[in-house]
């Protein structure tokens, strides 16, 4: 039997790790953790960047994106859905009732309405007031320097493997904008027997370059999870050098050794992890 552990992303990532271990702990399964970790983050109001709650579209409008794998590699995502609180389930929905992968936009939001779930709407008073100050500050102009997404990677004690991602994306986007969490490959992925990454940060930098996909692939090589992490945080910083922004990593190998990664020190990066002999927050090695 295998030990079960769960990692997740940030300090919100601890109450969604609990949340997570109480299904997980003792011979849960994998993939149910996943669902009840993440939708505990999209659940509270007070996180600004998951979920209910999550800052707003440049147009006001919350959209969410989400991804979910499971230990046979099925996957499943939702981008651009709005009005629906728990896009991790919806993506869940999606791999399980689809032959596909990813449902976007209106589209994914009817989706989710057909197999029961409830139109929400999700702009909370706080997200709202802050809105408002965003457009008469005009912070559009600005360059978007991090995004603090959850990811969540769990084993369980049959050894089975799952991992998923939501996130509302960057705050004030341009309306359509999507990022690398509910693109397999980019904020997730999962290699059955081998091993799991999923990342947070500005998820342009994943997308260029299939950051947790490429990880899993130095896993499946034979490197360390750190060495696998470090290996492609070298390479965005060699393409793009000070112009990168806020990446984080962190990854979780089939026999349960993880380790968390980040780009810059300056982003303070800290993951969460729940086993039967530690529940902590870890502060996150650093590459600069």
């Amino acid at each position: 039997m295998t030990a079960p552990i769960v990692i997740s992303t940030w300090p919100f990532g601890k109450p969604a790790n609990d949340a997570a271990w109480n299904v997980l702990n003792p011979t849960g399964f994998a993939l149910d953790a996943i669902e009840a970790g993440i939708m505990q983050c999209e659940n509270d109001p007070t996180v600004t960047s998951v979920g209910f709650g999550g800052l707003p579209d440049a147009s006001g409008e919350v959209t969410l994106d989400a991804s979910i794998v499971d230990h046979e590699g099925r996957c499943g995502a939702v981008a651009c859905i709005s009005k629906i609180k728990n896009p991790i389930r919806a993506a869940r929905l999606v791999m399980e009732h689809t032959p596909h992968v990813l449902l976007v936009g209106p589209g994914a939001t009817q989706f989710a309405l057909s197999q029961g779930m409830r139109e929400e709407n999700l702009l909370t008073e706080h997200a709202a007031a802050e809105y408002q100050k965003w457009k008469q500050q005009q912070a559009a102009k600005k360059k978007p320097q991090g995004h603090d997404t959850i990811g969540m990677l769990a084993l369980d004690s049959a050894g089975r493997l799952a991992g998923g991602c939501s996130t509302s994306g960057l705050a004030y986007k341009l309306p359509g904008r999507v990022g690398d969490s509910p693109l397999i490959g980019a904020g997730l992925c999962l290699e059955p027997g081998i091993g799991a990454a999923t990342a947070t940060g500005v998820g342009e930098e994943m997308i260029r370059s299939c950051g947790s996909h490429s990880i899993v692939e130095n896993l499946r090589r034979g490197m360390e999870p750190i060495d696998a992490i470090r290996d492609v945080l070298e390479r965005i910083h060699r393409r793009r050098g000070s112009e990168a922004g806020d990446v984080s990593f962190i990854s979780l190998r089939a026999d349960g050794v993880y380790a968390g990664m980040s780009l810059w020190t300056k982003t303070n990066f800290q993951f969460a992890l729940s086993s039967p002999d530690r529940s902590d927050m870890i502060k996150a090695a650093t590459l600069m």
